[in-house]
């Protein structure tokens, strides 16, 4: 839990007026939920559009469109951060469970989710579900609820049995969630509006991730191709390798297909995968595109249009056409580079909202917006430390 190390306030006194000289020049830095600065009687500064970019020991606050850093939060151990689905929130993975961020006010808003393990953020028709994996808890709710302070009413499921998995509620109210134990994942099952199950599906082997596509497809991985829930069925699409595993998708309302990773070496300790995959929904066909250079599970986003986007170790945004598979460009983004062995460690990473790519470059502390249309950088900065994680708020799902 990151604490308030400044003072209360006192009298008007001369120790008061350098404590307040000090709180100035801290530059708009934010404390945690139940932490108040209560030595300077101005809020923190808004954000706007705010990006938020986790560092070994905290959080940076930045505004979308100029990249000044708005802010910094502490916040010690690994964090990651999501999109909460709305103008003002993200949603910030911690030791202890979710907790809910005001990035645009750069503080926590007291609203969190607890439990060991939190694990897939899923943004979808107005709802987002949060999976937690040491529990196995679904926790479904309104983003637009947040803007309260309070954690708003919503739906809870909880699985079996506790495993990684991933959850992402329908229009008509029906919860997908995965299958599995901490050994063994297996598939996905359907819920109906009151948690009565309705369909299921077990063959689907290591199940990993998910991605909604246009017509409202949704897509699973799995260790030899992906599950397609589409109209009320499931719909099981082979891999074309005995071992072809699809465990990080990015979907897109504009399109029917689904972009991929795909890996083929079941023993390798990490795989450094150049092809990438694209399943379409509608089809139920799979398209494998190599791309001439590997890529990182931070590496796929979509465009406002349904472009696939990869960003490779080349340094280059890998813009594709979904429904041909065919590079329409590269655009220029960061340095080349290469994704360390574990997991946790800092690497460069895509967040896309609306027609501008952010792309951090931790090895050189930076930051950079890039159009997607004209392929022209808009802007850059250098962090004080290198980041980890990116993403920011997105509204509208």
């Amino acid at each position: 839990m990151n604490t308030s190390t400044r003072t209360r306030a006192l009298t008007a006194t001369a120790l008061t007026l350098a404590v307040a000289t000090a709180l100035t020049a801290c530059g708009g830095e934010s404390t945690s939920a139940g932490a108040q600065a209560t030595t300077s009687p101005t809020p923190a500064k808004t954000v706007k559009d705010p990006l938020v970019a986790t560092f070994d020991g905290g959080l940076y606050v930045l505004d979308g469109t100029s990249l000044e850093l708005g802010g910094t939060i502490a916040l010690p151990g690994f964090n990651r951060v999501s999109p909460a689905g709305d103008d003002d929130h993200v949603i910030v993975s911690t030791d202890s469970g979710f907790r809910v961020l005001n990035a645009a006010g750069q503080s926590f808003t007291g609203v969190e989710y607890r439990g060991a393990k939190p694990g897939h953020v899923v943004r979808h028709a107005g709802r987002t579900a949060l999976f937690t994996d040491g529990t196995g808890e679904v926790n479904v709710f309104d983003p637009a609820g947040l803007g309260g302070g309070e954690k708003p009413e919503g739906r809870t499921y909880t699985s079996a049995e506790a495993h990684h998995g991933v959850a992402v509620e329908l229009k008509n109210g029906e919860l997908l969630t995965t299958l599995g134990t901490e050994e063994k994942r297996t598939g996905a099952l359907v819920l109906d509006r009151n948690n009565k199950e309705i369909k299921r599906a077990e063959n689907c082997p290591g199940v990993h991730g998910e991605a909604a596509a246009r017509n409202e497809a949704v897509a699973v991985g799995c260790e030899d191709g992906v599950l397609i829930y589409r109209d009320g069925e499931f719909t099981k699409v082979d891999a074309p390798d005995p071992y072809g595993r699809i465990g990080n998708q990015a979907g897109s309302d504009a399109s029917t297909v689904v972009l991929g990773d795909y890996k083929t070496d079941q023993e390798a300790e990490l795989e450094r995968p150049t092809r990438i995959s694209l399943i379409d929904t509608a089809t139920a066909k799979l398209r494998l595109v190599d791309l001439g250079t590997s890529y990182s599970f931070r590496s796929l986003a979509r465009g406002p249009e349904g472009e696939a986007l990869v960003l490779g170790t080349d340094g280059a945004i890998h813009v594709i056409d979904p429904a041909s598979g065919a590079i329409d460009k590269k655009i220029p983004a960061v340095g080349a580079w290469q994704e360390p062995l574990d997991w946790q460690q800092a690497r460069p990473t895509l967040f896309v909202r609306g027609g501008t790519a952010y792309v951090s470059e931790p090895g050189k502390k930076a930051l950079h917006a890039i159009d997607l249309a004209t392929g022209r950088k808009t802007g850059s900065v250098t962090l004080p430390k290198s980041t980890n994680e990116l993403s920011g708020v997105v509204a509208g799902h």
